[in-house]
């Protein structure tokens, strides 16, 4: 879901509770079955707030899902929409761990000078932090992450090959080849014509042999004019990972089990092309996809996104029910099937 979109989503969330007078139904829809404590990670020299959410009850020890976020400022909860997925997890007796990026919610740094390495990095060592916690299991530690976390996970998983399971959502492969695929769904659409379409497409080739050359964000602006959202650190940020390619990271953690979440009405990923990579890198006994063909890339309900007011009334009355039938579910299910988690509720 764009930054946008919660924005609006938030905005309207407030109409809702001044006009409607509804705030009982809401604090119990929006309470979870969960024990949350704030945590803090030193990291590279950056102090990193962040959220440990417990099962509600027990003393564990609890495996650990740790959480990579897409792209983005993201904090800790991902503006609470992290939450469903945290309780779905306690019920499988597992914990959550989630940082704000830096420069995020109390977090110091800036993630926008992070590189793909820098993010698996940091990701890491929330692991070992997490393994030198009273109550975790250190033995029963995966990754989840969504979207550009894609580049993200299989780096991490290949360094540290004693990772239980990787759940990607929503990954791509290869950066360029997702860039342009994103770029012309969009187009199309939109009901682009060929003009408008071969205009974008030659705009684009600009950026490409500009990111080659390691053009200055000035020189940039000055060749495209309408910058849009690239920022100067955004351009930045881009010049550092637009080469991003998990192929090679995927085959180095080959035998780790992952699932694999794939929507069916997903403009930034190419999910065929994701697939297909995956299943020809990763032996069939350590892969499970799942299919989801009425979510969007950010495993929301297609017809609920596409409406604001639905989206809305979604997300303050009934959130659980903002992911696609069955993705909570399935989630806690592979973990049950990867190793039981001890403690749960």
């Amino acid at each position: 879901m764009g930054r946008g979109r919660r924005r609006l989503l938030w905005a309207l969330v407030g109409v809702l509770l001044v006009s409607g007078g509804l705030g009982g139904i809401v604090v119990w829809q929006n309470t979870y079955a969960l024990r949350e404590e704030r945590v803090v990670l030193w990291h590279d020299g950056h102090r990193l707030e962040g959220v440990l959410a417990l099962p509600p009850a027990g003393d564990g020890p609890f495996g650990l899902v740790v959480f990579v976020h897409g792209d983005g400022p993201v904090d800790a909860t991902h503006d609470t929409f992290y939450r469903p997925l945290w309780e779905s997890f306690a019920w499988a007796g597992y914990a959550s761990l989630s940082f704000s990026k830096p420069g995020v919610a109390g977090s110091e740094g800036d993630w926008l000078e992070q590189s793909m390495d820098d993010r698996a990095a940091e990701t890491l060592a929330a692991v070992a932090w997490a393994r030198s916690r009273p109550g975790i299991d250190g033995r029963r530690i995966g990754l989840w992450g969504a979207s550009q976390a894609g580049w993200v996970l299989p780096k991490a998983a290949a360094k540290d090959r004693r990772l239980q399971f990787v759940i990607a959502v929503s990954p791509a492969v290869n950066w360029l080849r997702q860039g342009r695929y994103n770029l012309l769904t969009e187009l199309r659409r939109e009901g682009a014509d060929r003009r408008r379409i071969d205009k974008a497409l030659r705009r684009r080739e600009t950026t490409l042999r500009l990111l080659r050359q390691q053009a200055s964000y000035e020189t940039y602006r000055a060749a495209v004019g309408d910058t849009g959202d690239v920022t100067p650190g955004r351009w930045r940020f881009i010049a550092k990972n637009y080469t991003a390619d998990a192929v090679a990271d995927l085959r180095a953690m080959r035998n780790t089990p992952v699932l694999l979440v794939l929507a069916g009405h997903d403009v930034n990923v190419d999910v065929t092309e994701t697939e297909a990579v995956y299943r020809e890198i990763l032996p069939a006994s350590t892969l499970t996809v799942e299919h989801y063909p009425d979510a969007t890339h950010s495993l929301v309900d297609h017809n609920t996104e596409r409406s604001p007011w639905r989206l809305t009334a979604t997300a303050v009355f009934a959130p659980r029910k903002l992911y696609a039938a069955g993705f909570l579910d399935s989630q806690a299910r592979f973990l049950r099937r990867t190793g039981p988690g001890e403690g749960a509720p």
